[in-house]
């Protein structure tokens, strides 16, 4: 019996073949350079690689994530460490093997509890004002690397600039040179999809290593591969609240920045997501790094759009890539040892400088929307850190939320032209009022911040509209309403009951009908609930009237 291959078989695994060629030399400099950011030594990021590439791809569902060490997980593992250990280079090993291991456990947590929705808990805006911040932190951190000079401990933009300015008598002229050549030639390379940049600057730098290393300029070093296996150092008694702290701020950065780049390209191709699934994936794939003393994985954005750009179509790409890395480990170990530091600096500035477009921002500043928010996560990375600024930037959109939910607007509805169409009557000023008749509408979910300030604006409408027979509420806004909300709905149907006004409540969800039903108010019988829009409310409203009208 013989076997047939289609050619679209024979194109997709040649298409998956040619990507992960690609970006196996292209994610192995940034693996090494991201160890530098994170404090670590060069084979985290290498473990971390090919951990990430070979979990994802047998595990995972995106067919174009590519998992690995990012530069935003680097930046909060280096400043935990930091945290955590001072400035103890063996201590700050060991905190961050614990630090990876609790995010992987918290991964697997999450995901076997199928909080699949947790990256929401970072906005888009606060993400892009963080990215942008932490790529500024970073790139400012590589310079002394690309000048030749010592290493800037911290994360506080002030303090750096002013260890950067102390060390300007200190830079090294072919350390210098190196790098502008390396950012040179990476930013030309931009222009030319199919030229490899990063393998280009890798390769001359490797060929002038010999040269710098005589003028003074650091090379890589040597990387050992043979990973500690073996029990974590768990933190002390002192140490477990912030240790758990960072790791779940490790979590939500991660799968912030992951899931941002899965669904972002599934969206594009069709795909479909499962982003309880990625979260366990992502567990895994962080608990084995960790256990072999690597860095923290995530699905980055650059390595991600890298994989769609050269041709990926299935996980079969990520899982050539990790077959690479690993062959070129084992065979160009020594070539990647002698990779000088200032090209490896020029390699993370080209990779942040993505995320140093102002353009980023246009679209809020058009929209009028979360320009606070933006600007506030990119200013509390730059003044308070790496690390306590997401966590600010996140309390921030989180604060700004409740501000305007906690705001009452309530609108007075009108209908619109005689029509069967109810508006808000200081937006459209030609929608007219119904005589003996008040509709409102609460412009945000009904819950226990809101609800009695929200109600407290309906009695004032109230008492402002004489000769009132019926009010409708829409609630159209709240799918649920809380015991808050209930209890401040029961106050004000009481309250219109005293002064012989009706209540109905129009276009109310299930639930929250459901809620109002177990109430059983007197006031509020059920065919107050059945109105399913604003015209039906006030239709029973008006026929309630002249009956009691014609009533002797």
């Amino acid at each position: 019996m013989s076997t047939t291959v289609t050619p679209a078989v024979t194109s997709t695994w040649r298409l998956d073949l040619v990507a992960g060629l690609s970006i196996a030399g292209l994610l192995i400099p940034e693996a090494v350079a991201y160890s530098g950011i994170a404090g670590l030594p060069p084979q985290a990021g290498v473990i971390a690689l090919f951990v990430g590439l070979a979990t994802y791809g047998l595990l995972g569902r995106s067919r174009y994530a590519i998992v690995s060490a990012t530069s935003s997980s680097a930046a909060v593992l280096a400043a935990g460490t930091l945290a955590l250990a001072g400035n103890d280079s063996a201590a700050r090993v060991a905190v961050g093997v614990t630090l990876v291991l609790l995010a992987g456990l918290c991964f697997l947590v999450a995901g076997a509890a199928r909080l699949g929705g947790l990256s929401h808990l970072i906005a888009r805006p606060v993400l892009r004002g963080y990215t942008f911040g932490l790529a500024f932190v970073i790139a400012l951190k590589q310079l002394p690397h690309l000048c030749g000079v010592a290493d800037v401990h911290g994360d506080f933009v002030p303090v750096l600039i002013g260890q950067l300015a102390t060390r300007v008598p200190q830079m090294k002229t072919a350390a210098v040179l190196a790098g502008l050549v390396a950012l040179a030639l990476l930013f030309a390379c931009e222009r030319f999809r199919r030229l490899p940049g990063s393998l280009l600057v890798i390769a001359l730098g490797v060929a002038a290593s010999g040269w710098l290393a005589e003028r003074g300029v650091a090379l890589t070093g040597e990387i050992q591969l043979g990973a500690a296996l073996g029990w974590p150092t768990w933190p002390r008694s002192d140490q477990w609240l912030p240790s758990v702290e960072l790791a779940a701020a490790l979590l939500l950065i991660l799968f912030a920045e992951s899931y941002s780049s899965i669904r972002g390209f599934a969206l594009k191709h069709g795909d479909q997501v499962e982003p309880n699934r990625d979260l366990l994936v992502l567990g895994v794939a962080n608990v084995i790094s960790g256990v072999l003393h690597g860095m923290p994985v995530g699905a980055g954005y650059s390595g991600t759009s890298a994989n769609e750009a050269a041709g990926a179509q299935s996980r079969l790409a990520g899982l050539i890539a990790a077959v690479c890395v690993l062959v070129l480990v084992l065979l160009a170990l020594r070539w990647i040892e002698r990779i000088p530091q200032p090209v490896l600096a020029a390699i993370v500035i080209h990779a942040v400088s993505k995320s140093l477009r102002l353009g980023s921002f246009a679209p809020y500043l058009r929209w009028h929307r979360d320009r606070l928010v933006a600007l506030a996560a990119v200013l509390a990375v730059l003044s308070l850190g790496i690390l306590n600024g997401l966590l600010f930037a996140i309390a921030f959109s989180l604060v700004m939320l409740l501000r305007q939910l906690a705001s009452p607007r309530l609108s007075v509805l009108g209908r619109l032209a005689q029509g069967h169409d109810f508006v808000d009557i200081e937006q459209h000023p030609e929608a007219c009022q119904l005589p003996g008749l008040l509709i409102v509408r609460p412009e945000e979910p009904l819950f226990f911040v809101n609800a009695e300030p929200m109600l407290a604006q309906a009695r004032d409408r109230v008492e402002a509209t004489p000769g009132l027979r019926a009010v409708v509420l829409s609630l159209e806004e709240s799918p649920d309403l809380d015991g808050t909300a209930l209890e401040s709905i029961g106050d004000f149907v009481a309250w219109l009951d005293a002064r012989g006004i009706a209540l109905r409540v129009a276009r109310l969800k299930d639930a929250a009908r459901d809620a109002l039903s177990r109430m059983a108010l007197p006031q509020l019988p059920p065919q107050a609930l059945d109105d399913w829009s604003v015209e039906d409310a006030v239709s029973a409203a008006s026929a309630t009237s002249s009956s009691s009208k014609e009533t002797p």
